[in-house]
Protein backbone atom coordinates (compact mmCIF):
# COMPACT_ATOMS: atom_id res chain seq x y z
CA UNK A 1 0.00 0.00 0.00
CA UNK A 2 1.62 3.28 -0.90
CA UNK A 3 0.70 6.34 0.90
CA UNK A 4 1.09 9.99 0.24
CA UNK A 5 2.61 11.98 3.04
CA UNK A 6 2.12 16.51 3.73
CA UNK A 7 2.98 18.01 6.73
CA UNK A 8 1.67 20.89 8.37
CA UNK A 9 3.10 23.93 8.99
CA UNK A 10 2.95 23.57 12.60
CA UNK A 11 2.55 20.12 13.64
CA UNK A 12 0.85 17.26 12.15
CA UNK A 13 0.47 15.28 9.17
CA UNK A 14 -2.31 14.54 6.62
CA UNK A 15 -1.58 11.13 5.13
CA UNK A 16 -3.52 9.55 1.97
CA UNK A 17 -3.33 6.28 1.43
CA UNK A 18 -4.07 3.71 -1.37
CA UNK A 19 -7.25 1.19 -1.05
CA UNK A 20 -5.93 -2.30 0.74
CA UNK A 21 -8.08 -4.00 -2.44
CA UNK A 22 -8.53 -3.64 -5.84
CA UNK A 23 -10.51 -0.13 -6.75
CA UNK A 24 -10.31 2.99 -7.42
CA UNK A 25 -10.80 6.39 -5.24
CA UNK A 26 -10.88 9.44 -6.70
CA UNK A 27 -10.83 12.89 -4.19
CA UNK A 28 -11.10 15.75 -6.28
CA UNK A 29 -9.57 19.26 -4.66
CA UNK A 30 -10.99 22.45 -4.91
CA UNK A 31 -10.61 24.73 -8.24
CA UNK A 32 -10.09 27.60 -6.32
CA UNK A 33 -8.45 28.96 -2.70
CA UNK A 34 -10.31 26.67 -0.13
CA UNK A 35 -9.79 24.14 3.01
CA UNK A 36 -11.27 20.61 2.49
CA UNK A 37 -11.82 19.35 6.49
CA UNK A 38 -13.88 16.36 7.18
CA UNK A 39 -13.68 15.73 11.08
CA UNK A 40 -16.41 16.74 13.32
CA UNK A 41 -13.54 18.58 15.02
CA UNK A 42 -12.99 20.42 11.96
CA UNK A 43 -9.30 19.80 12.31
CA UNK A 44 -8.38 17.86 9.13
CA UNK A 45 -8.27 14.80 6.90
CA UNK A 46 -8.70 11.24 8.65
CA UNK A 47 -8.64 7.53 7.99
CA UNK A 48 -12.12 6.89 6.18
CA UNK A 49 -13.60 10.04 6.56
CA UNK A 50 -13.69 10.60 2.68
CA UNK A 51 -15.43 8.31 0.75
CA UNK A 52 -15.46 7.34 -3.61
CA UNK A 53 -16.10 10.43 -5.29
CA UNK A 54 -15.44 14.14 -6.03
CA UNK A 55 -15.49 15.98 -2.60
CA UNK A 56 -18.48 18.59 -3.02
CA UNK A 57 -18.41 22.28 -2.84
CA UNK A 58 -20.35 23.87 0.23
CA UNK A 59 -22.97 26.59 -0.47
CA UNK A 60 -21.49 30.02 -2.07
CA UNK A 61 -19.10 28.06 -4.67
CA UNK A 62 -16.02 28.78 -2.80
CA UNK A 63 -14.44 25.65 -3.62
CA UNK A 64 -14.62 24.03 0.28
CA UNK A 65 -15.82 21.47 1.59
CA UNK A 66 -15.77 20.30 5.42
CA UNK A 67 -17.51 17.05 5.30
CA UNK A 68 -18.83 17.16 8.23
CA UNK A 69 -22.06 14.82 8.51
CA UNK A 70 -23.52 16.47 10.87
CA UNK A 71 -25.83 19.53 12.79
CA UNK A 72 -22.36 21.86 12.24
CA UNK A 73 -23.73 25.17 11.88
CA UNK A 74 -26.06 25.76 15.09
CA UNK A 75 -27.51 28.26 13.28
CA UNK A 76 -31.09 28.02 11.52
CA UNK A 77 -31.77 29.46 8.02
CA UNK A 78 -28.38 31.18 8.54
CA UNK A 79 -28.23 32.08 4.18
CA UNK A 80 -31.78 33.86 4.89
CA UNK A 81 -33.54 31.58 2.38
CA UNK A 82 -36.58 30.88 4.07
CA UNK A 83 -39.33 33.84 4.78
CA UNK A 84 -42.34 32.52 6.20
CA UNK A 85 -43.76 36.00 7.94
CA UNK A 86 -42.95 38.57 5.65
CA UNK A 87 -42.34 36.50 1.30
CA UNK A 88 -39.71 39.74 1.20
CA UNK A 89 -41.65 42.62 2.54
CA UNK A 90 -39.60 45.39 4.41
CA UNK A 91 -41.00 45.34 8.07
CA UNK A 92 -40.66 48.19 10.21
CA UNK A 93 -40.40 45.96 13.43
CA UNK A 94 -41.89 45.92 16.73
CA UNK A 95 -39.58 44.45 19.48
CA UNK A 96 -38.94 40.75 18.86
CA UNK A 97 -40.75 40.87 15.33
CA UNK A 98 -39.29 38.60 12.98
CA UNK A 99 -37.75 39.55 9.24
CA UNK A 100 -36.09 35.76 7.80
CA UNK A 101 -37.30 32.93 9.56
CA UNK A 102 -35.32 32.65 13.34
CA UNK A 103 -33.85 36.18 13.09
CA UNK A 104 -35.63 38.75 14.68
CA UNK A 105 -35.19 42.19 15.91
CA UNK A 106 -33.85 43.53 19.44
CA UNK A 107 -35.16 47.77 20.28
CA UNK A 108 -35.68 49.96 22.95
CA UNK A 109 -37.47 52.46 20.34
CA UNK A 110 -39.60 52.19 18.11
CA UNK A 111 -39.66 53.09 14.48
CA UNK A 112 -35.66 53.42 14.11
CA UNK A 113 -34.94 50.56 11.39
CA UNK A 114 -36.64 48.46 8.86
CA UNK A 115 -35.75 45.31 7.82
CA UNK A 116 -36.88 42.65 5.12
CA UNK A 117 -35.18 39.55 3.19
CA UNK A 118 -33.03 40.82 0.35
CA UNK A 119 -31.42 39.52 -2.91
CA UNK A 120 -28.22 41.41 -2.48
CA UNK A 121 -25.91 38.91 -1.24
CA UNK A 122 -22.08 37.81 -1.66
CA UNK A 123 -21.24 35.17 -4.36
CA UNK A 124 -22.95 32.01 -3.81
CA UNK A 125 -25.55 33.14 -1.78
CA UNK A 126 -29.19 33.68 -2.83
CA UNK A 127 -30.76 36.04 0.35
CA UNK A 128 -29.68 38.19 3.40
CA UNK A 129 -31.21 40.53 5.38
CA UNK A 130 -30.91 44.13 4.96
CA UNK A 131 -31.55 46.36 7.27
CA UNK A 132 -32.33 50.27 6.74
CA UNK A 133 -31.94 53.17 9.48
CA UNK A 134 -35.45 55.51 9.35
CA UNK A 135 -33.65 58.40 10.82
CA UNK A 136 -30.48 59.81 12.87
CA UNK A 137 -31.06 58.85 16.37
CA UNK A 138 -28.81 59.23 19.03
CA UNK A 139 -28.76 56.34 21.17
CA UNK A 140 -29.21 56.70 24.82
CA UNK A 141 -27.45 55.01 27.54
CA UNK A 142 -30.71 52.50 27.91
CA UNK A 143 -30.83 51.97 24.07
CA UNK A 144 -29.84 48.62 22.26
CA UNK A 145 -30.82 47.95 18.73
CA UNK A 146 -30.36 44.70 17.07
CA UNK A 147 -30.88 41.70 14.47
CA UNK A 148 -30.56 38.34 16.54
CA UNK A 149 -30.84 34.81 16.38
CA UNK A 150 -31.95 32.61 20.25
CA UNK A 151 -30.31 29.30 19.75
CA UNK A 152 -32.88 26.26 21.28
CA UNK A 153 -30.56 25.04 24.44
CA UNK A 154 -30.93 21.51 22.77
CA UNK A 155 -29.20 22.55 19.91
CA UNK A 156 -25.85 23.95 21.51
CA UNK A 157 -26.29 21.12 24.57
CA UNK A 158 -22.68 19.60 23.53
CA UNK A 159 -20.90 22.65 23.67
CA UNK A 160 -20.58 22.24 27.53
CA UNK A 161 -20.91 25.78 28.15
CA UNK A 162 -21.09 26.60 32.72
CA UNK A 163 -18.55 23.33 32.84
CA UNK A 164 -14.97 23.50 33.07
CA UNK A 165 -15.09 21.88 29.55
CA UNK A 166 -16.55 24.33 27.55
CA UNK A 167 -16.13 24.44 24.18
CA UNK A 168 -14.45 26.92 21.85
CA UNK A 169 -16.90 28.37 19.32
CA UNK A 170 -16.27 30.48 15.96
CA UNK A 171 -18.98 32.47 14.33
CA UNK A 172 -18.67 33.60 11.01
CA UNK A 173 -20.41 35.62 8.78
CA UNK A 174 -20.67 37.92 5.31
CA UNK A 175 -21.49 41.31 6.43
CA UNK A 176 -22.04 44.72 4.05
CA UNK A 177 -22.63 48.39 5.22
CA UNK A 178 -22.78 51.97 3.63
CA UNK A 179 -20.87 52.45 6.76
CA UNK A 180 -17.23 51.26 7.56
CA UNK A 181 -15.06 51.42 10.61
CA UNK A 182 -15.65 49.17 14.05
CA UNK A 183 -18.97 47.28 14.62
CA UNK A 184 -20.61 45.17 17.63
CA UNK A 185 -22.30 42.11 18.75
CA UNK A 186 -22.66 40.04 21.66
CA UNK A 187 -22.98 36.31 22.60
CA UNK A 188 -25.50 35.44 25.97
CA UNK A 189 -27.28 33.25 27.89
CA UNK A 190 -30.83 32.95 28.39
CA UNK A 191 -31.12 35.06 31.67
CA UNK A 192 -28.94 37.48 29.74
CA UNK A 193 -26.76 37.43 33.05
CA UNK A 194 -23.54 36.28 30.60
CA UNK A 195 -22.60 38.12 27.38
CA UNK A 196 -19.49 37.97 25.39
CA UNK A 197 -19.13 41.65 23.46
CA UNK A 198 -16.95 40.81 20.48
CA UNK A 199 -15.92 43.76 17.66
CA UNK A 200 -15.38 43.30 13.18
CA UNK A 201 -14.49 45.84 11.08
CA UNK A 202 -15.94 46.63 7.67
CA UNK A 203 -13.39 48.13 5.95
CA UNK A 204 -14.97 48.94 2.66
CA UNK A 205 -17.96 50.56 2.17
CA UNK A 206 -21.42 49.12 0.39
CA UNK A 207 -18.93 45.76 -0.11
CA UNK A 208 -19.83 42.19 1.20
CA UNK A 209 -16.79 41.28 3.75
CA UNK A 210 -16.15 37.91 5.66
CA UNK A 211 -15.74 38.01 8.96
CA UNK A 212 -14.58 35.58 11.55
CA UNK A 213 -15.07 35.86 15.60
CA UNK A 214 -13.40 33.12 17.90
CA UNK A 215 -14.97 33.01 21.16
CA UNK A 216 -13.31 30.92 24.28
CA UNK A 217 -16.31 28.30 25.63
CA UNK A 218 -17.71 30.48 28.92
CA UNK A 219 -16.85 28.23 32.24
CA UNK A 220 -19.62 29.61 34.28
CA UNK A 221 -22.74 30.96 34.57
CA UNK A 222 -26.18 28.78 33.73
CA UNK A 223 -26.54 27.37 30.42
CA UNK A 224 -29.71 26.11 29.23
CA UNK A 225 -29.99 22.86 27.63
CA UNK A 226 -33.60 21.80 27.02
CA UNK A 227 -35.80 23.16 24.66
CA UNK A 228 -35.80 27.25 26.11
CA UNK A 229 -33.27 29.40 24.73
CA UNK A 230 -29.39 27.90 25.08
CA UNK A 231 -27.82 30.81 23.51
CA UNK A 232 -28.44 34.58 21.65
CA UNK A 233 -26.42 35.55 18.88
CA UNK A 234 -26.87 39.28 18.84
CA UNK A 235 -25.87 41.52 15.74
CA UNK A 236 -26.23 45.30 16.78
CA UNK A 237 -27.42 47.83 14.94
CA UNK A 238 -26.62 50.72 18.19
CA UNK A 239 -26.49 50.43 21.88
CA UNK A 240 -25.73 53.02 24.90
CA UNK A 241 -23.55 52.27 27.18
CA UNK A 242 -25.53 49.84 29.87
CA UNK A 243 -26.00 47.43 27.05
CA UNK A 244 -21.92 47.43 26.19
CA UNK A 245 -19.39 46.14 27.17
CA UNK A 246 -15.37 45.03 26.86
CA UNK A 247 -14.81 42.96 23.30
CA UNK A 248 -13.15 40.11 23.83
CA UNK A 249 -14.26 39.16 27.36
CA UNK A 250 -16.94 37.31 29.41
CA UNK A 251 -19.15 39.33 31.99
CA UNK A 252 -21.66 39.08 34.12
CA UNK A 253 -23.98 41.32 32.62
CA UNK A 254 -26.46 41.75 29.38
CA UNK A 255 -24.74 43.55 26.86
CA UNK A 256 -25.44 43.42 23.74
CA UNK A 257 -22.42 45.20 21.74
CA UNK A 258 -19.09 46.14 22.39
CA UNK A 259 -18.52 49.54 23.36
CA UNK A 260 -17.66 52.23 20.91
CA UNK A 261 -18.76 49.97 18.20
CA UNK A 262 -21.09 51.87 15.15
CA UNK A 263 -24.18 52.50 15.44
CA UNK A 264 -26.12 51.98 12.26
CA UNK A 265 -29.31 53.85 13.78
CA UNK A 266 -27.39 56.97 13.92
CA UNK A 267 -27.15 57.72 10.15
CA UNK A 268 -30.36 58.22 8.12
CA UNK A 269 -31.18 55.79 5.32
CA UNK A 270 -27.37 53.44 6.39
CA UNK A 271 -27.96 50.04 5.28
CA UNK A 272 -26.52 46.93 6.99
CA UNK A 273 -26.69 43.34 5.06
CA UNK A 274 -26.09 39.99 6.97
CA UNK A 275 -26.04 36.69 5.52
CA UNK A 276 -23.87 33.22 5.50
CA UNK A 277 -24.25 32.98 9.43
CA UNK A 278 -22.10 30.31 11.25
CA UNK A 279 -21.84 29.40 14.47
CA UNK A 280 -19.65 26.31 15.16
CA UNK A 281 -17.61 24.01 17.59
CA UNK A 282 -13.95 24.95 17.16
CA UNK A 283 -11.33 27.63 17.16
CA UNK A 284 -11.51 27.13 13.03
CA UNK A 285 -14.24 28.73 10.72
CA UNK A 286 -15.08 26.12 7.89
CA UNK A 287 -16.75 26.79 5.01
CA UNK A 288 -21.21 27.67 5.32
CA UNK A 289 -22.58 24.34 5.81
CA UNK A 290 -25.47 24.69 3.25
CA UNK A 291 -28.21 21.81 4.06
CA UNK A 292 -30.57 20.33 1.79
CA UNK A 293 -33.15 23.19 1.50
CA UNK A 294 -36.67 20.65 2.50
CA UNK A 295 -33.79 20.50 5.87
CA UNK A 296 -33.56 24.07 6.69
CA UNK A 297 -37.56 24.72 6.26
CA UNK A 298 -38.24 21.87 8.53
CA UNK A 299 -35.54 23.29 10.95
CA UNK A 300 -37.53 26.81 10.55
CA UNK A 301 -40.86 24.58 11.08
CA UNK A 302 -40.17 24.01 14.60
CA UNK A 303 -40.80 27.74 15.55
CA UNK A 304 -43.17 28.59 12.86
CA UNK A 305 -45.71 27.17 10.57
CA UNK A 306 -48.56 28.52 8.70
CA UNK A 307 -51.21 26.92 6.29
CA UNK A 308 -50.40 29.18 3.29
CA UNK A 309 -47.62 28.56 0.28
CA UNK A 310 -44.22 29.09 1.39
CA UNK A 311 -44.28 32.58 -1.18
CA UNK A 312 -47.57 33.93 0.62
CA UNK A 313 -47.80 35.91 4.02
CA UNK A 314 -49.88 35.31 6.19
CA UNK A 315 -52.81 37.56 5.60
CA UNK A 316 -53.22 36.97 1.86
CA UNK A 317 -55.90 36.56 0.00
CA UNK A 318 -56.42 32.96 -1.09
CA UNK A 319 -58.08 29.81 -0.92
CA UNK A 320 -54.43 27.43 -1.65
CA UNK A 321 -53.65 25.74 1.33
CA UNK A 322 -56.67 26.46 3.25
CA UNK A 323 -57.97 24.47 6.01
CA UNK A 324 -61.41 23.18 5.10
CA UNK A 325 -64.33 22.53 8.24
CA UNK A 326 -67.45 20.58 7.55
CA UNK A 327 -69.23 21.26 11.05
CA UNK A 328 -71.42 18.39 11.41
CA UNK A 329 -73.58 19.68 14.54
CA UNK A 330 -72.94 23.35 16.58
CA UNK A 331 -70.74 22.31 19.18
CA UNK A 332 -67.63 24.08 18.99
CA UNK A 333 -66.37 22.00 15.78
CA UNK A 334 -65.21 18.78 17.11
CA UNK A 335 -64.71 17.93 13.63
CA UNK A 336 -62.03 20.47 12.83
CA UNK A 337 -58.52 18.92 13.28
CA UNK A 338 -55.01 19.85 11.47
CA UNK A 339 -51.60 17.20 11.90
CA UNK A 340 -48.88 19.26 11.88
CA UNK A 341 -45.90 18.85 9.28
CA UNK A 342 -43.35 19.02 12.46
CA UNK A 343 -43.51 18.91 15.66
CA UNK A 344 -43.28 22.12 16.99
CA UNK A 345 -40.43 23.28 20.08
CA UNK A 346 -43.69 23.39 22.45
CA UNK A 347 -47.77 24.10 21.95
CA UNK A 348 -47.86 26.70 19.46
CA UNK A 349 -49.60 30.12 19.55
CA UNK A 350 -52.03 30.13 16.44
CA UNK A 351 -53.51 33.12 15.19
CA UNK A 352 -56.26 32.32 12.00
CA UNK A 353 -56.61 34.65 8.54
CA UNK A 354 -59.99 34.56 6.53
CA UNK A 355 -58.96 33.45 3.29
CA UNK A 356 -61.29 35.89 1.76
CA UNK A 357 -60.58 39.06 2.96
CA UNK A 358 -56.99 37.95 5.08
CA UNK A 359 -58.28 39.27 8.48
CA UNK A 360 -56.40 38.13 11.42
CA UNK A 361 -58.70 36.24 14.06
CA UNK A 362 -61.27 35.35 11.07
CA UNK A 363 -62.99 32.35 9.40
CA UNK A 364 -65.36 32.27 6.01
CA UNK A 365 -68.53 30.16 6.76
CA UNK A 366 -68.38 29.54 2.51
CA UNK A 367 -72.11 28.02 2.97
CA UNK A 368 -73.06 31.25 3.56
CA UNK A 369 -70.72 33.59 2.36
CA UNK A 370 -70.66 35.18 5.32
CA UNK A 371 -67.18 36.05 8.08
CA UNK A 372 -67.02 35.13 11.31
CA UNK A 373 -64.68 36.10 14.44
CA UNK A 374 -62.98 32.61 15.72
CA UNK A 375 -59.71 31.07 16.85
CA UNK A 376 -58.07 28.13 17.64
CA UNK A 377 -58.31 27.01 21.45
CA UNK A 378 -56.55 23.94 21.43
CA UNK A 379 -53.02 23.19 20.13
CA UNK A 380 -50.05 21.08 21.06
CA UNK A 381 -46.60 20.36 19.72
CA UNK A 382 -48.49 17.87 16.82
CA UNK A 383 -51.83 19.39 15.94
CA UNK A 384 -53.95 22.24 16.06
CA UNK A 385 -57.73 21.56 16.76
CA UNK A 386 -61.36 23.13 18.29
CA UNK A 387 -62.63 26.89 17.87
CA UNK A 388 -63.50 28.99 20.32
CA UNK A 389 -66.87 29.60 18.43
CA UNK A 390 -70.16 27.15 18.01
CA UNK A 391 -70.11 26.60 13.82
CA UNK A 392 -72.85 26.29 11.70
CA UNK A 393 -74.16 22.56 11.18
CA UNK A 394 -74.04 21.27 7.94
CA UNK A 395 -72.25 24.39 6.96
CA UNK A 396 -68.24 24.51 5.21
CA UNK A 397 -66.20 26.73 7.05
CA UNK A 398 -62.46 27.81 5.70
CA UNK A 399 -59.47 29.25 7.31
CA UNK A 400 -55.60 29.53 7.38
CA UNK A 401 -53.31 29.59 10.34
CA UNK A 402 -50.24 30.69 11.75
CA UNK A 403 -48.76 28.80 13.95
CA UNK A 404 -45.60 30.01 16.37
CA UNK A 405 -43.58 28.73 19.05
CA UNK A 406 -40.19 30.94 19.01
CA UNK A 407 -37.89 31.32 21.81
Amino acid sequence: MSSIVVSGNTSGAVTLSAPAVAGTVTVTLPTTTGTMLTTASSTGISGSAISSGTVPEAYGGTGTSTGYYGFKNRIINGAMVIDQRNAGASVTPTDGQFCTDRFSAGLTQASKFSFQQSTDAPTGFKNSIKVTSLSAYSVTSGDLFEVRQNIEGYNIADLGFGTASASTITLSFWVKSSLTGTFGGALGNDGSSRSYPFTYTISVANTFEYKTVTIAGDTTGTWLTTNGIGMRVRFSLGAGSTYSGTSGAWATATYTSATGATSVVGTNGATFFITGVQLEKGSTATSFDYRPFTTEFQLCQRYCQKSYNLETAPGGVTQSGIVAILANNSTYGEVFQVRLPTAMRSSPTVTTYNPTTGTSGSIRNNTASTNLSANINNTSQNGLSNLDVALTAGSVFLLHYLATSEL
